[in-house]
């Protein structure tokens, strides 16, 4: 009873042990942002968890995994940052806005409407779009016309001059006065998302610093290499110090006579012990 008390405790120990070696890499997502954070996250080998909180959903990592996997999200660009629409920034509060106000919001609101468009397109990692409309900027000055800027960060595979026609078509149809002016009015910059590669964790063997995977092959030709260095010398010393070789296979003849005399001592003491010993035993 004692013996399965103690491993239950032991059990538990290790249980919140575990349970205390994971971190926090992201809280209060969505339940789809978390979802491409974990399969992120597996396709480089790393394993998360979900949990569930009031706020939204809290991704775990291990410590140990914690810097790689910050990286690995920073690459991919996730979690995508949450793009506010419309009715969220047009949202009735019942506070009288300025005209500046709502128009400072209604560039927001286009922005963001479009930046989270593009971010639908596959391979885009992250795109931001700058908006400016028709504004006077003093009475008798000409309108400033409307222009836009849009920057795209995209995955390696994406070919940028597949989809940047589709991007020119899509902004300058939704900024009003946009609409023909596309090649003085509109910019777009396409800029490669540099992949997050995993590399295999370094050891150092000797002066030589190789991949944990290799470190034993490479120990093993080491010592090999030693075994045959100093195998080759033995040699070396042989053939050219006669007198060495010499003096060495004498001495191996004197210990190997003093060792058969000390045997055949051995066995004639063992003799002369058992023809005693059957002198002096009674007659049967």
């Amino acid at each position: 009873m004692f013996r399965l008390s103690t491993a239950l405790v032991v059990m538990v120990v290790l249980l919140i042990q575990g349970c205390s070696d994971q971190m926090e890499l992201h809280r209060a997502l969505l339940e789809q942002d978390a979802n491409e954070v974990i399969a992120e996250l597996a396709d480089k080998q790393v394993s998360a968890e979900k949990k569930a909180e009031k706020l939204g959903i809290t991704v775990l990592v291990s410590r140990e995994d914690m810097a790689r996997s910050v990286r690995i999200l920073q690459a991919a660009g996730l979690p995508r940052q949450s793009q506010s629409s419309f009715g969220e920034v047009f949202k009735k509060e019942g506070v009288i806005s300025t005209p500046m106000e709502e128009r400072a919001r209604y560039l927001y609101a286009l922005s963001q409407e479009l930046e989270n468009t593009l971010s639908q397109i596959d391979g885009v990692i992250k795109a931001r779009v700058h908006v400016v409309l028709p504004e006077r900027v003093a009475p008798g000055e000409a309108i400033t016309p409307s222009s836009a800027a849009v920057f795209i960060k995209y995955r390696e595979w994406l070919d940028p001059d597949v989809i940047l026609p589709r991007v020119e078509r899509m902004v300058a149809k939704s900024i009003p006065g946009l609409t023909g002016n596309e090649d003085e009015k509109l910019a777009v910059v396409f800029v490669p998302g540099k992949s997050y590669e995993v590399k295999a964790p370094m050891v150092q063997v000797g002066p030589f610093l190789v991949a944990e995977s290799s470190a034993g092959l490479l120990e093993s030709i080491l010592i090999f290499s030693l075994l045959l260095v100093v195998f080759f010398g033995i040699l070396v010393v042989f053939w050219y110090k006669p007198e060495l070789r010499t003096n060495i296979t004498t001495k191996m003849q004197q210990k190997m006579a003093i060792a058969a005399e000390q045997q055949a001592a051995k066995n004639t003491a063992k003799q002369q012990q058992t023809a005693t010993e059957a002198k002096v035993s009674p007659k049967s």
